[in-house]
């Protein structure tokens, strides 16, 4: 499935976004706000870049996604429900005690899932193992990691990262979701990682530095990095955290909280979801 049309691709992601309030709410629980600021994101990589069947979820040929920052893993199962992998009404059950999707993602349970993520920092890592066993094996695998930005100040993901330019993994595509709020407030303000584009620069990347809800910008960012040689790259994707709801955007404290049941019809109004 390879989807072109950018008015298709954001219906996506608004589905995307739908999915995951229904989600958190119906388990009175979750992270909203860094799960809607990736929705373009996942949209773009699971209806138009990535190379995956839903029917075959364990291809050894498939590119591969880790969402390091898996705490926004209701994103991501919406994603993989609207792919196909499962059924939407699964979306229902999340962290129940007896659903396959629970609060952080688990490779072992959940199909369509490629690494079970949720410690901040390690996916990088990860990642890295993957893209180097395929260049190691020829398969031409891609493999994509998102980071948040609160996230990166972890120095593990520094570790990896000097990893993937000493192993020139070219294969590898890191997203970074630079949405600017972590749990305690402006990630500038808690722990300034800023330069981002820098930083990644000093250590080897390729740096591309897009607004993570235009479309047309991610399509674009992802095909340069295909054409990217001897290097790994790096996405900043400038994003607003809470994107699509009016009251969680920009707001800290909808880092991870679930709406009321007002809140929870409001926010599904403005997605244009049914309730």
């Amino acid at each position: 499935m390879k989807i072109k049309d950018i008015k298709e691709l954001q219906n996506y992601a608004n589905k995307i976004r739908q999915g995951i309030i229904k989600e958190v709410y119906m388990a009175a629980s979750g992270h909203p706000g860094g799960s809607l600021s990736i929705a373009e994101i996942l949209a773009v990589l699971y209806f138009n870049q990535m190379n995956i069947d839903e029917k075959n979820p364990q291809a050894k040929e498939r590119d591969r996604l880790v969402l390091s920052k898996g705490h926004t893993s209701p994103a991501l199962y919406s994603a993989l429900a609207l792919r196909g992998f499962f059924d939407l009404e699964e979306l229902k059950t999340f962290r129940n005690i007896n659903s396959i999707l629970q609060g952080h993602p688990d490779m072992k349970n959940i199909p369509g899932v490629d690494a079970s993520t949720g410690s901040l920092g390690q996916g990088l890592s990860i990642a890295n193992g993957m893209a180097l066993a395929s260049k190691m094996d020829s398969e031409g695998v891609r493999v994509y990691c998102i980071c948040g930005d609160g996230e990166i100040e972890e120095g593990q993901i520094w570790e990896a990262a000097m990893t993937s330019s000493h192993y020139k993994l070219d294969n590898l595509c890191v997203i970074v979701d630079n949405n600017n709020l972590q749990i305690d407030g402006e990630v500038s303000q808690v722990m300034n990682i800023y330069p981002i584009d820098e930083k990644f620069k000093s250590f080897g990347f390729e740096v591309i530095n897009i607004d993570g809800h235009n479309i047309e910008e991610i399509i674009q960012a992802f095909e340069q990095a295909k054409k990217v040689k001897g290097k790994p790259t790096v996405i900043i994707a400038n994003t607003i955290k809470g994107k699509g709801v009016s009251f969680m955007e920009n707001k800290a404290e909808w880092h991870g909280k679930a709406p009321n049941e007002e809140q929870y019809r409001q926010a599904m109004i403005e997605l244009g979801g049914a309730l």
